[in-house]
């Protein structure tokens, strides 16, 4: 235990004017006044004003207390908090309250105990604090580029807005001006109504866990305009053989091999920028795509054509101690940016005609209009059904499936060769 001398030299040492209880001259106490009292032998206070003391301890520590007549007559003391924690503002700012409280008849112990509490649960019922909360319960649902896009989109759209608003407060009216004044002022529609979606499972959450009785945003939507769907846009079966030349002729090569990837196998734009070199068996032809990267989170094998392996073994050898296939130039233990093959189109020229994830849609097309077997397809897209089915449903395909990708490989170097006439059906 430090002695109170020991604790004045020492603030005297560091430069620190001390100032003793019998040298104060006006009430309330001022800032220089709570900072410099020093202490004594024994432990004293001193009166602030209206109930309120400033406690000095010999180890240095001050604190306020504040003195009350309590019901029975007695007189009582009731910490109010430490100081410096708590300013002389703040502190006659609660005693403020104590006194109302004492006027109303009120316990100051327990309103105090209910004014900490109403304390903590508002800072815990805000709309950003729960929708974090829900988040949270869709990290082993959501891959990483889908919690990346929605906590962002939440983060920019709604936070700013309704974040440190308590959530039960929220009118319905406010979200629908909220949300309807971005489609109006940004012209972003569909991403409104995802946004819009994300909000209701928020509450529904809070529903659900009792903390809500009703769902401010319940049929919204049907008062917000929807928006076209352009993320998927895609060319038609006659113009696919200028695209493929279009891509084989880009000059990037890591870029070209990647887009010449995406068009042969249709996955999904983030499965094959994320690709690391330990999920290919090229000996045995195959890519394994972990589960965790996978957006129905279920493990996905893609058999490999001869032309898929052959620009896999070509990428191999330009690699520079990576383990993706699709390194960012500026930092290697990271794959491209998600922007990489949506910019390569564009400049290609096909911005709003051809996005990444269209090859999907252009692959169903074909290979449905050529016969091919429903569930291969499906299969192929890891497409999952939802429910029972879905969880025993575990076949793959994988024979079939290589014929199939194979087939598709060859038709898609076929049609991109101008030297070979393409005939069209008779009708």
């Amino acid at each position: 235990m430090y002695t109170a001398l020991y604790i004045v030299r020492f603030i005297e040492s560091a430069g620190v004017q001390a100032m003793k209880r019998t040298d104060i001259k006006r009430r309330p106490l001022s800032d220089t006044t709570l900072a410099n009292l020093e202490p004594e032998s024994k432990e004293y206070r001193e009166l602030d004003g209206d109930g309120l003391y400033f406690r000095v301890k010999p180890d240095g520590k001050k604190a306020w207390l504040f003195r009350y007549k309590k019901a029975d007559g007695k007189w009582s003391w009731l910490g109010i908090g430490t100081y410096p924690e708590l300013s002389g503002k703040g502190a006659r700012k609660k005693a403020s309250e104590i006194v109302q409280d004492i006027s109303h008849g009120d316990n100051p112990i327990i309103t105090k105990q209910e004014r900490k509490r109403q304390e903590i649960e508002q800072h815990s019922a805000t709309f950003e604090v729960l929708a974090r909360e829900w988040l949270d319960t869709k990290a082993n649902t959501w891959v990483q580029d889908t919690m990346t896009r929605n906590k962002g989109a939440l983060e920019k759209h709604i936070f700013p807005i309704f974040g440190k608003r308590l959530y039960t407060t929220i009118k319905p009216i406010e979200w629908m001006n909220h949300l309807k004044g971005i489609q109006q002022k940004q012209g972003i529609y569909e991403q409104v109504n995802r946004v819009r979606a994300m909000c209701r499972d928020i509450y529904d959450f809070a529903k659900v866990t009792g903390r809500i009785d009703y769902n401010p945003l319940e049929g919204l939507q049907k008062f917000l305009q929807q928006g076209v769907k352009q993320n998927m846009s895609h060319v038609s079966e006659q113009e696919f053989p200028a695209l493929l030349r279009a891509i084989n002729n880009y000059p990037t090569m890591d870029v070209r091999m990647g887009l010449q990837l995406l068009a042969m196998l249709f996955c999904r734009p983030t499965e094959l920028r994320e690709a690391k070199w330990q999920e290919f068996d090229l000996d045995q032809g195959v890519w394994n795509i972990p589960a965790e990267r996978m957006k129905k989170r279920r493990e996905h094998v893609v058999p490999l054509s001869t032309q898929a392996l052959a620009i896999l073994k070509e990428l191999q050898t330009y690699q520079t101690n990576s383990e993706y296939l699709f390194p960012s130039r500026s930092d290697k233990s990271k794959p491209k940016s998600d922007t990489v093959f949506i910019m390569a189109l564009r400049r290609m020229g096909y911005e709003g005609r051809q996005t990444p994830h269209g090859f999907r849609h252009i692959a169903s097309t074909l290979l449905n209009n050529r016969g091919f077997d429903e569930r291969h397809i499906e299969a192929a897209l890891a497409h999952v059904k939802d429910g029972v089915a879905g969880v025993y449903n575990k076949a793959q395909y994988l024979d079939d499936r290589a014929s199939m990708m194979q087939w598709y490989a060859n038709h898609l170097e076929e049609i991109a060769d101008q030297s070979i006439i393409q005939f069209k059906k008779a009708k």
